[in-house]
Formats: C-alpha cells, structure tokens, sequence
C-alpha cells in the first residue's frame, strides 16, 4: 500500500511538473497576404515594400532595395562590389545573372606573391590592388532592363535622398565604424570624413554626399553613368592614386553574365540555386543529396548525431570546392559529376556516425584560421507571386577599405577570392586549386547562395545570407530547419548554427544557446569545437501553407529587418 501510495505521489509531482513547465511557443515572423521583403536595414527593406505598393514588381523592388543598401549598409551594401540574383517569375521559369566582380586586365597569376613565392600578408585584402572590377551597377541595371516595370529614376531616387540627407546610425554600425578607424586612417589620409576624435554613436546622422552625386549619374545616365565619364574617371584616378589595377578599359568592357540556374531534389522540393562561378549552389545541392540519406528529423535538432553528419557531409563538400570550383568561362567545371546522387551517394558512403574523419584523410592541406565573414543579402516576393534571391558583396567589412575619392563609395576586396597561390587558404580559409588561379577578366570564385525553394511547382521559399564561408552551411540548416524540423521561418532563421569545412579540421558553434552535453559527445567523438560569434545574417521568406507571406530576418544578429502587406 505504501509503495502503491509512493507511485500515485510521484505521478502527481511528475503531472504538476509537466503542467508548469513552459513549452516555447514557434515564433512567427513577420506575414503577409500580398508581399514580403527581409533585407539588412529597415530602411532598405522599407524601400522596396513601397516600390511593390506603389505597383512595382520584384525586379523593381530589387534596384530600389539594392541601392539603399548601397547607402544605409556602407560595410557590405554597394556600389563597389558585385554579386548574384536569381529569380523566379509566377509562370515558374527561373534564371540568375552573375554580375561578379572580374579581375583587371593587368593583373597576372603570381601578383600577390613575394619573390620567393610567398603570398603577401594583407595585400589582397587591404588597399586598392585588392579590389576586382565592380559588377554591382551593370547587373542591377541589366536585371532592371530586362524585368523592370518602373522607371529606373523612380527607383533610385530614395536612395539618393537618403545618402544627400542622411540617415541615423544603428548600434551595430557604430561599433562598426569605431572599429576600423584605424584602417580607414591607414588607407584613405588622417583626412577622411568618417574618421571622429569622439566615437561614433547610435543616433549619429551619417550622410554620403559625394554618393548622393555618383546615384545621380546612374539615374540620369543608366550604365554609363557609372563605367564612363566622371564617375569612372573617379575611380581610375583612385587606383592610380593607391597603385591598382582597375582601368578606364576594364571599366567599359565589364558585362555581367546570364546563366542557367542548377536545380536539385531534396524530400519532394526542387531546390533552385546559383551556378559557378558561385560554389555555393553545388555544394548546398551535393549536402541535401548526403543529408537526404538519413532521418534528419528523427535524428533531431542540434543534436550530437545530427551535428556530427552536417560536419562529416560538409568536410566532403567544402574538399571538392577546392578541387573542382572556378569560372565557367575559364574552367570545365565538372557540374554534371558534382550534382549527381550517384556521385554523392559514393562520395558520402565512408561516412560513420560514431566517429569523426580526419580532414586530411578526405583531401591533403593545411589551413589554421577562418576570420571574415562579410555580405549581404535579400528576399522579396510580390503580389504577383515573383521572387528574388540577390546576394551581393564587397567581401570584408568595408572592402579593401579603399573609399573613392569624389564618387563616395568603398570598392571590393574580392581579388582575394582567388587562389593567390593554389593550395594557400585566404581569409575565410578556403582553399582553391587551379581552377581558381588568377586571370585577367576572370571571375574569382565565391560562396554566395542565393536559392529558391519549390514544393509541388510553387513556390515554397527564398533563401539566402552574408558569412563568408559560413554561407553554404547556414542556407543548407535553414533549409533543412523547414523541412525536416519543421519549424517556421523566423525559428529557422534564429536556430544556433554550426560550420565545418574540410580546412581547419573544426566545428564552429555559435555563442548561442545549446546543451553543453552536445559539445561534449562531439569531443567524444574526436571533434574540436570552436564557439563562434553570429555566423551570417539570413534573409528568407516562407509560403505558409495558408498561402500567407513569412519574413525570416535575422534581427537577433544585426539590424535585418522583413516587412511585408
């Protein structure tokens, strides 16, 4: 009786329990019936929520949203750098634009190496023969040409308003600023006006003048606004100023490029994303094929088991990046072998999940740090059902820090990209072959992920983020959040993220919340984990299965903001 009595207690306890626990409500980002946008900054997103109210389509949300970035985002928002966007209308067909930085004519194979052979610290990353030619321009121009339905002025004028008048700063883009102000110092004169005795502040007003006149010519004079007469004469006279290589020349022949987007099948949706020179669509498409193998979400997520495949998956991945990926138009990149199951079912088939493998055992290298982490991205979708999946760049924070004197904007740093010296890592610690060598007009390689969701033909979800290497992996968890963790946009976008990579042989984890016990079993299994800061800033939108719009925006790591109606 009293063992009987002793079984009923504990129940109760174990009822009461239960009931005072408190189960996590999902968290719904923000819905629209119409239309949605999720970009970096609230004011850009604002934007292009008021293009598509006022009759606009996505393409023209697209210029407007692209070119307030440009002002309100200066560390990754540009005029200076380049990029991808790929697209798909409400008819269903799709395509993408590569307007990717190229390298200058006169630059060459060895450029960034000593006379011993030794690649040169910091010189493809700061200064003027670090940036590539900027595609930024001529793309959003072209996108606009082709789908456009507003006039480009119209489009463009917000932003010129916001870089003549100002804008207020946010927390995160004060400390930005204070931070490198040395650098700024160090490459543009004591001189230079974002230089303060007193340290920026939340609230400051920060104003871009000299933008304000380079967008003005792009309104008046579309392209040639930009890669000929006073703008290009600018930027010329900067490179000749900082000892680069861009030239009047290089300038006038940069074309962006139309390509076919590359298309994947993970559990029932058609997965749509960039083809080379971007890595990031065959590497997020050869990862679902690997994860497709196992019951992710019986696995569970974040935990030890799941966190240990993602990791033993992108070690594969991230090796044949670094064998395989380059330009299209200088190198047979072997898309046909990369994509199929067959290939990736072999390649994935010495996977154990018990215990880790060796990165040097999958590929030979040597790397020992990954430091930047810097892009942007955005979503939008309009009434009419149209979607645009846009990531653009300078590379780091700010580019190669190099501010063009006269047309008000920070040039890329994307000529590390390139395998300075193949088998040599650059900042982000990847590792590149000769595939991806240094060529006059060449594009560098990138891991940029813009990507398009499909289930049953619709549209399912846009998907993309900043980070550097992190890209790849933080689209492929988003993506499996969704659809095997079935969580709403927003959670997805919030979820602690992990980062492996072939080079160095290391999980990255976020400073975020998980179980101690998870990290502890990955050590067990012989993996060295490192904690992370906020690894990308995803932009993403879901269509809910009552056909409403949901933002996911990263607010929780920067100032990312969705809107829609």
């Amino acid at each position: 009786m009293k063992i009987f009595k002793l079984l009923i207690l504990t129940l109760l306890i174990a009822c009461q329990a239960s009931q005072n626990q408190t189960i996590k409500e999902p968290e719904i980002g923000p819905l629209g019936e119409q239309a949605m946008v999720s970009s970096a900054h609230p004011l850009a997103t604002r934007a292009g929520v008021e293009v598509l109210k006022n009759g606009g389509n996505a393409i023209d949300a697209a210029v407007a949203v692209k070119f307030a970035l440009a002002v309100v985002f200066p560390r990754a928002g540009n005029i200076g750098g380049g990029g991808f966007a790929l697209y798909r209308m409400n008819d269903g067909s799709i395509g993408s634009l590569d307007f990717r930085e190229k390298a200058p004519l006169n630059s060459n194979r060895d450029m960034f190496l000593d006379e011993d052979g030794n690649v040169i610290e910091n010189m493809s990353t700061i200064g003027h023969k670090a940036s590539g030619v900027p595609g930024s321009v001529d793309g959003i121009l072209k996108l606009h040409e082709k789908f456009g339905a507003k006039p480009l002025a119209e489009l463009i004028q917000p932003s010129i308003n916001l870089a003549f008048y100002g804008f207020t700063i946010t927390e995160n883009q004060a400390e930005e600023l204070n931070e490198k102000q040395e650098l700024f110092s160090e490459v543009n004169g004591s001189d230079f006006f974002l230089l303060k005795d007193v340290p920026w502040q939340e609230g400051d007003t920060l104003k871009f003048t000299e933008l304000a006149g380079t967008l003005t010519q792009i309104r008046d004079r579309g392209r040639e606004g930009f890669y000929s007469g006073i703008v290009a004469d600018q930027i010329v006279k900067e490179m000749q100023r900082g000892g680069g290589l861009i030239s009047e020349e290089d300038l006038q022949n940069y074309n962006s490029q139309w390509r076919e987007p590359i298309k994947g099948e993970y559990r029932g949706h058609t997965i749509i994303s960039m083809p080379p020179p971007s890595s990031g669509g065959v590497a997020v498409i050869q990862l679902l094929q690997g994860a497709e193998q196992y019951d992710i979400g019986s696995m569970g997520h974040n935990t030890p088991e799941t966190i240990h495949l993602m990791t033993e998956l992108e070690r594969r991945v991230y090796a044949d990046r670094a064998t395989h990926s380059g330009d299209p138009d200088f190198y047979d990149v072997p898309l046909d072998m990369l994509l199929d199951p067959a290939y990736n079912k072999e390649r994935f088939s010495d996977i154990s999940l018990s215990e880790k493998t060796d990165s040097q055992d999958i590929k030979e290298g040597k790397v020992d740090v990954i430091e930047s982490v810097e892009t942007t991205h955005f979503s939008i979708v309009d009434p009419e059902g149209n979607a645009v999946s846009l990531t653009t760049t300078l590379n780091s924070f700010f580019g190669c820090k190099v501010y063009v004197r006269g047309a008000g904007f920070f040039l890329n740093n994307e000529m590390d990209d390139f395998s300075a010296k193949p088998g040599i890592p650059n900042q982000f610690g990847l590792v590149g072959g000769e595939a991806n060598a240094i060529q006059p007009e060449k594009r560098m390689l990138s891991s940029m992920t813009p990507t398009i969701v499909e289930k049953d033909g619709q549209l399912k979800m846009v998907v993309g983020t900043p980070g550097g290497s992190t890209i790849i992996t933080s689209v492929f968890q988003s993506i499996m959040n969704v659809i095997d963790h079935g969580m709403s946009m927003q959670d997805a976008v919030n979820a602690t993220r992990t980062h492996s990579q072939w080079l160095p042989d290391r999980i990255l984890i976020e400073r975020r919340p998980i179980n101690e016990d998870v990290i502890g079993e990955l050590e067990e299994m012989g993996h060295q984990i490192e904690r992370r800061e906020a690894m990308g800033r995803m932009d993403c939108i879901l269509v809910r299965e009552d056909g409403k719009l949901e933002g996911g925006a990263d607010y929780t790591r920067g100032d990312n903001y969705a809107e829609g109606f």
